[in-house]
């Protein structure tokens, strides 16, 4: 009876993470945000707090870095900016994930709902901002003039910040890039994909060294992810992102909110 119920309690835990990994890679691939469902359930699966945050980051990262092969054509045009734009990815994401993992469990729990928060705020801003910074873009045709230096020092911010959370983070590289100057959406678009993928990369690296990563539920997220992310880029036109985007931001409030009044039962 005790074995019979102990498997039942396995496979639930099993499908109840596949699931959200799946969803995650699904909405990632769509309108971004799946950290908002894959984050929570490892934490309410019985993972500690910052071991869940890493875990999240590696199961959902491969799906980030495949879509980089999208944007091929122009990174190869940009490489003077891709180099230095990834050098600083790599700096910033080792320095959030090394603080993350040098903070407390209950320190990092305190924060999380902030963390949503703040990861909630700046998806609802995205559409109007992403709206924007298409309107910047149109209207500028004359030769790029890129404030690099501006530029490097925003995204070492914003990289730190995404090694060691990262909800929402895509839209603030996506901000930093189209005000220090450059112009063109694709160019933005291939950037900010560079960036966040770099980000995450070092930020996995660095927790799988110090064994922050729970594999055992970590490898079949990765798979569940990767086929969540091949379904949504395959339907992506039959989904409409004005849905799916309000039903995120309504998700990452309400998870905001649930942190903020429950933190005392994980």
């Amino acid at each position: 009876m005790h074995t019979a119920f102990l498997r039942h309690s396995l496979a639930s835990r099993y499908l109840l993470l596949a699931s959200a990994a799946f969803l995650g890679g699904f909405i990632n691939s769509i309108a971004g945000g799946g950290g908002f469902v894959a984050f929570p359930s490892l934490l309410k699966s019985g993972l500690l707090p910052i071991e869940a945050n890493a875990t999240t980051t590696v199961a959902l990262w491969p799906g980030q870095f495949t879509s980089i092969a999208g944007y091929r054509e122009e990174l190869r045009r940009h490489l003077g900016l891709v180099i230095p734009v990834a050098v600083v990815a790599l700096i910033g994401g080792f320095a959030g994930a090394f603080t993350l993992l040098h903070n407390s469990q209950q320190s990092f729990l305190r924060l999380v709902p902030y963390l949503f928060l703040l990861g909630s705020t700046t998806f609802a801003l995205s559409g109007p901002v992403s709206r924007a910074v298409k309107r910047r873009t149109e209207q500028h045709h004359q030769e790029e003039h890129v404030l690099l230096i501006p530029l490097l020092i925003a995204l070492l911010c914003v990289c730190y910040y995404i090694g060691y959370f990262g909800a929402g983070a895509g839209l603030l590289v996506m901000t930093a890039l189209a005000f220090c100057g450059v112009e063109h959406i694709a160019e933005i678009n291939s950037l900010k994909v560079v960036t966040t993928t770099v980000a995450n990369g070092v930020a996995c690296i660095t927790f799988i060294v110090h064994s922050a990563v729970a594999w055992r539920d970590c490898w079949y997220m990765m798979i569940a992810c990767a086929v969540g992310g091949y379904t949504g880029a395959r339907n992506s036109r039959r989904v409409s992102d004005k849905v799916l985007r309000p039903i995120i931001i309504v998700f990452g409030f309400s998870l905001a909110i649930y942190f903020f009044t429950h933190r005392s039962a994980f």
